[in-house]
Protein backbone atom coordinates (compact mmCIF):
# COMPACT_ATOMS: atom_id res chain seq x y z
CA UNK A 1 0.00 0.00 0.00
CA UNK A 2 1.50 3.28 -0.86
CA UNK A 3 1.20 6.00 1.46
CA UNK A 4 0.05 9.77 1.00
CA UNK A 5 1.99 12.70 0.30
CA UNK A 6 5.14 13.35 2.67
CA UNK A 7 3.01 16.01 4.76
CA UNK A 8 -0.46 14.33 4.75
CA UNK A 9 0.96 11.86 7.29
CA UNK A 10 0.79 12.42 11.59
CA UNK A 11 4.83 10.96 11.32
CA UNK A 12 7.35 11.84 9.82
CA UNK A 13 11.16 10.38 10.44
CA UNK A 14 13.86 12.26 8.41
CA UNK A 15 16.97 10.35 7.86
CA UNK A 16 20.40 10.45 5.55
CA UNK A 17 24.15 10.00 5.33
CA UNK A 18 26.18 12.47 7.52
CA UNK A 19 26.58 15.60 5.77
CA UNK A 20 23.83 15.56 3.45
CA UNK A 21 21.59 18.20 5.50
CA UNK A 22 19.26 16.05 6.97
CA UNK A 23 18.52 18.74 9.73
CA UNK A 24 18.45 21.33 7.28
CA UNK A 25 15.51 19.31 5.30
CA UNK A 26 13.72 18.49 8.84
CA UNK A 27 13.62 21.98 9.83
CA UNK A 28 11.75 23.12 6.31
CA UNK A 29 9.35 20.36 6.36
CA UNK A 30 8.12 21.22 9.77
CA UNK A 31 7.90 25.36 9.00
CA UNK A 32 6.41 24.28 5.60
CA UNK A 33 3.82 22.28 7.86
CA UNK A 34 3.59 25.11 10.14
CA UNK A 35 3.01 27.32 7.31
CA UNK A 36 0.06 25.74 5.94
CA UNK A 37 -1.78 26.28 10.14
CA UNK A 38 -0.66 22.48 11.40
CA UNK A 39 0.50 22.53 14.44
CA UNK A 40 4.13 20.86 14.41
CA UNK A 41 6.51 19.82 16.44
CA UNK A 42 10.17 18.83 15.72
CA UNK A 43 12.18 16.63 17.40
CA UNK A 44 15.93 16.46 17.23
CA UNK A 45 16.84 12.72 18.15
CA UNK A 46 20.56 13.27 18.53
CA UNK A 47 20.55 16.44 20.57
CA UNK A 48 23.58 17.61 18.89
CA UNK A 49 22.47 21.70 18.86
CA UNK A 50 21.61 21.51 14.95
CA UNK A 51 18.01 21.94 14.89
CA UNK A 52 18.11 24.73 17.33
CA UNK A 53 20.96 26.31 15.31
CA UNK A 54 18.14 25.99 12.05
CA UNK A 55 15.54 27.29 13.90
CA UNK A 56 17.96 30.32 15.64
CA UNK A 57 15.70 29.11 19.05
CA UNK A 58 18.55 28.77 21.63
CA UNK A 59 19.13 25.11 23.62
CA UNK A 60 16.61 22.49 22.75
CA UNK A 61 15.35 20.49 25.67
CA UNK A 62 12.92 17.55 26.07
CA UNK A 63 10.25 19.84 26.70
CA UNK A 64 9.04 21.18 23.85
CA UNK A 65 9.59 24.84 23.10
CA UNK A 66 7.66 27.43 20.63
CA UNK A 67 9.65 28.27 17.79
CA UNK A 68 7.25 30.29 15.38
CA UNK A 69 3.60 30.20 15.18
CA UNK A 70 2.21 26.49 14.69
CA UNK A 71 5.75 25.19 15.49
CA UNK A 72 7.71 23.62 18.20
CA UNK A 73 10.77 21.82 19.19
CA UNK A 74 12.52 19.64 21.13
CA UNK A 75 15.48 17.53 21.82
CA UNK A 76 15.81 13.78 22.58
CA UNK A 77 17.05 12.93 25.99
CA UNK A 78 16.92 9.09 27.14
CA UNK A 79 16.40 9.74 30.63
CA UNK A 80 13.84 12.05 30.58
CA UNK A 81 12.29 10.06 28.12
CA UNK A 82 12.47 6.99 30.63
CA UNK A 83 11.24 9.30 33.75
CA UNK A 84 7.87 10.09 31.34
CA UNK A 85 7.48 6.29 30.60
CA UNK A 86 7.94 4.96 33.71
CA UNK A 87 5.23 8.07 35.30
CA UNK A 88 2.30 7.63 32.48
CA UNK A 89 2.49 3.67 31.59
CA UNK A 90 3.63 1.76 34.46
CA UNK A 91 2.44 4.64 36.89
CA UNK A 92 5.58 4.60 39.07
CA UNK A 93 5.54 7.88 41.00
CA UNK A 94 7.37 10.91 39.75
CA UNK A 95 11.25 10.64 40.82
CA UNK A 96 13.90 13.83 40.58
CA UNK A 97 16.75 11.81 39.68
CA UNK A 98 16.51 7.95 38.48
CA UNK A 99 20.09 6.88 40.15
CA UNK A 100 19.87 3.13 40.62
CA UNK A 101 17.19 2.38 38.19
CA UNK A 102 19.04 4.42 35.67
CA UNK A 103 21.84 2.34 35.88
CA UNK A 104 19.82 -0.80 35.80
CA UNK A 105 18.46 0.24 32.56
CA UNK A 106 21.53 0.96 30.83
CA UNK A 107 22.52 -2.33 31.92
CA UNK A 108 19.47 -4.11 30.14
CA UNK A 109 20.04 -1.39 27.02
CA UNK A 110 23.39 -2.61 26.63
CA UNK A 111 22.07 -6.43 27.03
CA UNK A 112 18.94 -6.41 24.77
CA UNK A 113 18.18 -4.82 21.48
CA UNK A 114 15.93 -2.01 20.94
CA UNK A 115 15.64 -1.49 24.52
CA UNK A 116 17.07 1.98 24.43
CA UNK A 117 15.77 2.77 21.04
CA UNK A 118 12.08 2.13 21.96
CA UNK A 119 12.12 5.25 24.92
CA UNK A 120 12.76 7.45 21.45
CA UNK A 121 10.20 5.62 19.34
CA UNK A 122 7.82 5.27 21.91
CA UNK A 123 7.67 9.30 22.92
CA UNK A 124 7.15 10.07 19.29
CA UNK A 125 4.81 8.00 18.88
CA UNK A 126 2.82 8.89 22.18
CA UNK A 127 2.62 12.75 20.86
CA UNK A 128 1.26 11.30 17.23
CA UNK A 129 -1.63 8.77 19.79
CA UNK A 130 -2.05 12.19 22.21
CA UNK A 131 -2.98 14.72 18.84
CA UNK A 132 -1.40 17.33 20.45
CA UNK A 133 0.39 18.12 17.92
CA UNK A 134 -1.13 17.56 13.53
CA UNK A 135 2.48 16.53 12.48
CA UNK A 136 5.50 15.15 13.77
CA UNK A 137 8.80 15.63 11.98
CA UNK A 138 12.03 13.94 13.42
CA UNK A 139 15.36 14.57 12.64
CA UNK A 140 16.43 11.26 12.98
CA UNK A 141 19.78 9.14 13.43
CA UNK A 142 21.67 8.87 10.33
CA UNK A 143 20.86 6.17 7.86
CA UNK A 144 23.30 3.86 9.32
CA UNK A 145 21.06 3.57 12.65
CA UNK A 146 18.18 4.40 11.64
CA UNK A 147 16.25 1.10 10.69
CA UNK A 148 17.23 -0.30 14.13
CA UNK A 149 15.06 3.00 15.65
CA UNK A 150 12.44 1.58 13.35
CA UNK A 151 12.72 -1.75 14.18
CA UNK A 152 13.08 -1.25 17.82
CA UNK A 153 9.02 -2.03 18.68
CA UNK A 154 9.17 -5.27 16.69
CA UNK A 155 11.95 -6.30 18.08
CA UNK A 156 10.56 -5.54 22.20
CA UNK A 157 7.78 -7.45 20.59
CA UNK A 158 9.42 -10.74 19.99
CA UNK A 159 11.10 -10.34 23.27
CA UNK A 160 8.41 -9.70 25.58
CA UNK A 161 5.30 -11.87 24.79
CA UNK A 162 2.63 -10.98 27.57
CA UNK A 163 2.16 -7.90 29.72
CA UNK A 164 1.73 -3.81 29.31
CA UNK A 165 5.18 -3.71 27.97
CA UNK A 166 3.97 -6.01 25.04
CA UNK A 167 0.47 -4.09 24.90
CA UNK A 168 2.83 -0.95 24.29
CA UNK A 169 4.81 -2.05 21.49
CA UNK A 170 1.87 -3.33 19.78
CA UNK A 171 0.19 0.06 19.80
CA UNK A 172 3.50 1.98 18.52
CA UNK A 173 3.61 -0.93 15.40
CA UNK A 174 0.00 0.15 14.48
CA UNK A 175 1.11 3.80 14.11
CA UNK A 176 4.77 3.08 12.82
CA UNK A 177 3.31 0.75 9.49
CA UNK A 178 0.14 2.33 8.59
CA UNK A 179 1.65 4.22 5.85
CA UNK A 180 -1.26 6.86 6.26
CA UNK A 181 0.34 8.13 9.23
CA UNK A 182 3.77 7.18 9.33
CA UNK A 183 6.21 8.08 6.99
CA UNK A 184 10.30 8.25 6.62
CA UNK A 185 11.97 10.49 4.24
CA UNK A 186 15.93 10.06 3.29
CA UNK A 187 17.92 12.64 2.50
CA UNK A 188 20.76 12.46 0.49
CA UNK A 189 23.12 14.24 -2.43
CA UNK A 190 24.02 13.79 -5.75
CA UNK A 191 27.52 12.00 -5.15
CA UNK A 192 29.03 8.49 -5.21
CA UNK A 193 28.53 6.71 -1.70
CA UNK A 194 25.44 9.22 -0.15
CA UNK A 195 23.35 7.66 -3.50
CA UNK A 196 24.85 4.13 -2.60
CA UNK A 197 23.87 4.39 1.20
CA UNK A 198 20.70 5.71 0.48
CA UNK A 199 19.93 2.71 -2.18
CA UNK A 200 21.15 0.16 0.10
CA UNK A 201 18.88 1.88 2.91
CA UNK A 202 15.83 1.80 1.14
CA UNK A 203 16.30 -1.49 0.53
CA UNK A 204 16.87 -2.21 4.40
CA UNK A 205 13.47 -0.38 4.97
CA UNK A 206 11.71 -2.76 2.73
CA UNK A 207 12.99 -6.00 3.92
CA UNK A 208 13.80 -5.29 7.98
CA UNK A 209 10.96 -2.77 8.64
CA UNK A 210 7.15 -2.31 7.47
CA UNK A 211 7.59 1.71 7.22
CA UNK A 212 6.64 3.10 4.06
CA UNK A 213 9.84 5.47 2.49
CA UNK A 214 7.53 8.37 2.35
CA UNK A 215 9.86 9.98 -0.23
CA UNK A 216 13.56 10.74 -0.92
CA UNK A 217 14.70 14.12 -1.00
CA UNK A 218 17.96 15.35 -3.41
CA UNK A 219 19.36 18.11 -1.53
CA UNK A 220 21.86 20.52 -3.33
CA UNK A 221 21.19 19.77 -6.65
CA UNK A 222 22.76 21.82 -9.42
CA UNK A 223 21.20 24.54 -11.81
CA UNK A 224 21.94 23.53 -15.37
CA UNK A 225 24.15 26.89 -16.44
CA UNK A 226 23.90 26.24 -19.81
CA UNK A 227 22.56 24.07 -22.75
CA UNK A 228 24.69 21.76 -25.06
CA UNK A 229 25.12 24.59 -27.54
CA UNK A 230 26.42 26.92 -25.31
CA UNK A 231 28.33 24.28 -23.97
CA UNK A 232 29.71 23.65 -27.60
CA UNK A 233 30.70 26.99 -27.93
CA UNK A 234 32.61 27.51 -24.58
CA UNK A 235 34.28 24.37 -25.92
CA UNK A 236 35.61 25.78 -28.91
CA UNK A 237 36.52 29.07 -26.39
CA UNK A 238 39.18 26.95 -25.20
CA UNK A 239 41.27 26.12 -28.09
CA UNK A 240 44.26 27.99 -27.47
CA UNK A 241 44.07 30.29 -31.01
CA UNK A 242 40.17 31.76 -28.78
CA UNK A 243 41.91 31.69 -25.40
CA UNK A 244 44.53 33.89 -26.64
CA UNK A 245 42.11 36.05 -28.59
CA UNK A 246 39.70 36.59 -25.52
CA UNK A 247 43.18 37.50 -23.17
CA UNK A 248 43.65 40.27 -25.18
CA UNK A 249 40.23 41.65 -25.53
CA UNK A 250 39.46 40.97 -21.62
CA UNK A 251 43.16 40.35 -19.90
CA UNK A 252 44.05 37.07 -17.58
CA UNK A 253 40.84 37.15 -16.01
CA UNK A 254 39.22 35.13 -19.15
CA UNK A 255 41.12 32.30 -18.72
CA UNK A 256 39.55 32.06 -15.06
CA UNK A 257 36.10 32.69 -16.30
CA UNK A 258 36.39 29.83 -18.89
CA UNK A 259 37.89 27.66 -16.22
CA UNK A 260 35.07 27.91 -14.12
CA UNK A 261 32.60 27.72 -16.72
CA UNK A 262 34.26 24.00 -17.37
CA UNK A 263 34.44 22.94 -13.88
CA UNK A 264 30.58 24.08 -13.29
CA UNK A 265 29.34 21.95 -16.48
CA UNK A 266 32.07 18.79 -15.43
CA UNK A 267 30.81 18.70 -12.06
CA UNK A 268 26.68 19.33 -12.89
CA UNK A 269 27.85 15.95 -15.76
CA UNK A 270 28.78 14.21 -12.68
CA UNK A 271 25.88 14.81 -10.35
CA UNK A 272 23.59 13.86 -13.14
CA UNK A 273 25.07 10.24 -13.40
CA UNK A 274 24.80 9.71 -10.32
CA UNK A 275 20.97 11.43 -10.05
CA UNK A 276 20.41 8.68 -12.60
CA UNK A 277 21.96 6.17 -10.31
CA UNK A 278 19.74 6.91 -7.92
CA UNK A 279 16.22 7.24 -9.53
CA UNK A 280 17.01 3.80 -11.73
CA UNK A 281 17.59 2.24 -8.05
CA UNK A 282 14.79 3.64 -6.23
CA UNK A 283 11.42 1.05 -5.72
CA UNK A 284 8.77 2.20 -8.23
CA UNK A 285 6.65 4.61 -7.03
CA UNK A 286 8.81 6.57 -4.60
CA UNK A 287 8.38 10.38 -4.89
CA UNK A 288 11.90 11.94 -5.36
CA UNK A 289 12.13 15.95 -4.29
CA UNK A 290 14.73 17.98 -5.03
CA UNK A 291 16.27 20.83 -3.41
CA UNK A 292 18.26 23.48 -5.35
CA UNK A 293 22.26 24.47 -4.11
CA UNK A 294 21.30 27.72 -1.86
CA UNK A 295 23.98 29.90 -3.65
CA UNK A 296 23.38 32.49 -0.63
CA UNK A 297 25.63 33.01 3.01
CA UNK A 298 22.45 32.52 4.86
CA UNK A 299 22.14 30.43 8.05
CA UNK A 300 19.65 29.76 10.52
CA UNK A 301 16.04 30.54 10.66
CA UNK A 302 16.61 31.97 6.77
CA UNK A 303 18.29 29.19 5.52
CA UNK A 304 15.75 27.27 6.79
CA UNK A 305 12.73 29.48 5.30
CA UNK A 306 14.64 29.15 2.37
CA UNK A 307 14.85 25.20 2.03
CA UNK A 308 10.78 25.46 3.01
CA UNK A 309 10.25 27.39 -0.47
CA UNK A 310 11.85 25.00 -2.45
CA UNK A 311 10.47 22.26 -0.52
CA UNK A 312 6.84 23.76 -1.43
CA UNK A 313 7.54 23.56 -5.08
CA UNK A 314 8.33 19.89 -4.87
CA UNK A 315 5.32 18.97 -2.59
Amino acid sequence: MVGPGLLDRRLVFVTGKGGVGKTTIAAGLGLLAARSGRRVLVCEVDATGALAAAYECGPLRYVARPVTDGLWAMAMDTEDSLREYLKLQLRVPFVARLGPLARAFDFVASAAPGVREILTIGKLCWEVRERRYDLVVVDAAASGHIVGQLSAPRAIAGLVSVGPVRDQTRWMLDLLEDPATTGLAIVTTCAEMPVAETLELADRVRTETAVDLAAVVVNRVLPELFGRDEERVFDAMRAPSARSVLRDALGAGSDDLLDAAGFAVGTRRARAVHASTLLTGLPAGVPTLFVPELFARLDGLRRSALVADRLAEEL
